[in-house]
């Protein structure tokens, strides 16, 4: 059974879990992120994957920070296939969209909610919200910086965020950065939404593209995501170790 969104802001209890991780299964994620926003209850957002499933088995610090989290998000195919081994269908929904159907929102549906982009490389991030100004010009940003700041800029930086207060955070640190850096600094504007984005910034950038929608319907994304950054092969062994842990865990 899927647990319904209710109608208060109370964070969804975790219905599910994958190797000891929780996993929120909702109905429309999009929407509970949305009533957080506009009531400003805050939160931090982690989209579950195989790949940071196998690194949280790994480091219980990870762990700790997801099942921390107000809402995990059944980010990849691994994950679905985890729990349909485990007679429980879930829909999968990619990070990168989520984010999109939340940039969409504040800028057609929401009271005008700021947003603030962190990470990438210099100018990626820039970019990325130019493209999306193009698309919604009425869109709210709260702040842009890229993710090589140095140590001497971090505490201007923490204070530029805290005097922002935006909305919306999204950080694009990689995993499992971005989660760590997530959680200790949360309390620079606790009334955010704070969501780990990885990489979409390059995609929405026009850096990288992402895999064409029939490897994304056939659960191979990661293949081409293999091709453009073939240095990640060492990484993407934790896929078929999870598929062995996903078949023996039954």
């Amino acid at each position: 059974m899927v647990t319904q969104i209710s109608e208060g802001i109370t964070p969804p209890k975790p219905t599910s879990y994958v190797l000891g991780l929780p996993l929120h299964r909702l109905e429309n994620y999009s929407q509970w992120i949305v009533q957080q926003v506009t009531q400003r209850q805050g939160g931090h957002v982690v989209t579950l994957n195989a790949e940071m499933a196998m690194q949280a088995d790994q480091d219980p610090a990870l762990a700790d920070v997801i099942r921390a989290a107000e809402l995990v998000v059944p980010d990849g195919a691994g994950v679905v296939l985890y729990m349909l081994l485990r007679g429980q269908k879930i829909r999968r929904c990619p990070g990168i969209e989520l984010a999109e159907s939340l940039i969409q929102s504040a800028a057609t549906t929401m009271p005008a909610p700021s947003l603030f982009f962190y990470g990438g490389k210099p100018g990626v991030a820039e970019t990325a919200v130019q493209q999306w100004q193009t698309q919604y010009p009425e869109l709210a940003i709260a702040g842009i910086q890229h993710g090589y700041l140095p140590p001497e800029d971090e505490a201007t930086f923490c204070q530029t965020l805290k005097t922002a207060n935006p909305a919306i955070i999204f950080v694009g640190l990689g995993v499992p950065r971005q989660e760590f850096w997530i959680t200790q600094h949360r309390h620079l504007c606790p009334d955010a939404v704070w969501v780990g984005v990885g990489g979409s910034f390059d995609i929405w950038a026009g850096v990288k593209d992402r895999a064409p929608q029939w490897l994304r319907n056939n659960s191979l994304e990661w293949t081409y995501r293999l091709y453009q950054e073939p240095w990640r092969w060492r990484r993407m062994l934790a896929l078929p170790k999870f598929a062995w842990r996903a078949l023996w865990g039954r």
